[in-house]
């Protein structure tokens, strides 16, 4: 797809960098012996720390002092719009429940996209058209940061990454999660509980960002979740793509909020055949 204006995508990977580390740095060194509940969203589950509200206030004041003219989608405060044709688009803290329970698997999530060409400004763009054309995923708790830039690639800690090799299903590691509501739990549930006999294991870590990242580093075969918002996916799955994968729907659709599917192309086929099968992406 192409974009509506040229941009340096090199210095929107530089950006994402900075923003991504100095948030991460922010939540990891602030973080109190007993992190507690600030508030809940969908569920009693589905929960809010003060770090994370901490985290996105720096994520926008910095992106005000550096590029003041692009808009900004973050999951606790919304759509901001911009008039570069830039969109960042964040998640300030991607694994909360592992940062409340004090569990490594959690990461900030910071990505640049564009809209198609055309598109209004007011409105966020949404990942079943927006162009990602950089990413930013960093780990603070054991300093890893993954980046890529559309048509640059995608590294870990500089060092260049590259998904695994083809294998059949049965020896691929999957990971996965879960969504917040009760009948949707119960739906995914049934759909791993068929998946596990035909794959080598599941892992559920908690962070879509990081599981995204693993996909690109080799550390997973395979990914999928349903119920992704915009910034769980947004840098991510850009890190996948630069690395190789496929980054899907299911039924032919681009990844979205309905199914995102990542994996090497011809291993991540039987995945997307198995789900389809189950009609994963309406369920619950």
């Amino acid at each position: 797809m192409s974009t509506p204006e040229p941009h340096d995508v090199s210095a929107l990977v530089a950006t994402a960098q900075i923003l991504a580390r100095e948030a991460g740095s922010l939540v990891h060194e602030g973080r109190p012996a007993r992190v507690r509940v600030h508030a809940t969203k969908s569920s009693p589950v589905d929960v809010v720390t003060a770090m994370d509200l901490a985290s996105e206030e720096l994520l926008r004041r910095r992106l005000a002092e550096l590029r003041p003219d692009d808009g900004i989608l973050g999951e606790e405060q919304g759509f901001v719009p911009g008039t570069s044709g830039v969109t960042w688009v964040v998640d300030p803290i991607d694994g909360t429940v592992n940062y409340l329970y004090g569990l490594a698997s959690w990461s900030v999530s910071v990505a640049a996209v564009v809209g198609p060409p055309g598109a209004p400004l007011d409105r966020a763009p949404e990942p079943q058209t927006w162009t990602a054309l950089a990413g930013a995923v960093h780990a603070p708790a054991d300093g890893r940061t993954f980046l890529a830039g559309r048509g640059l690639g995608a590294t870990l800690d500089g060092e260049p990454l590259r998904v695994n090799e083809p294998k059949p299903l049965e020896l691929s590691l999957v990971g996965t999660g879960f969504g917040y509501l009760v009948e949707r739990r119960r739906a995914q549930a049934a759909i791993v509980a068929e998946l596990l006999p035909l794959v080598r294991d599941i892992r559920r870590l908690g962070s879509a960002a990081l599981d995204l990242c693993a996909v690109a580093s080799g550390a997973l075969d395979l990914y999928y979740e349903r119920g992704l918002a915009p910034w769980d996916q947004a840098a991510g799955a850009l890190v996948a793509q630069e690395a190789g994968a496929l980054v899907t729907g299911l039924h032919g659709r681009r990844a979205d909020h309905e199914m995102t599917v990542a994996g090497t192309p011809g291993t991540i086929e039987a995945l997307v055949t198995f789900l389809e099968s189950r009609k994963a992406d309406s369920t619950a």
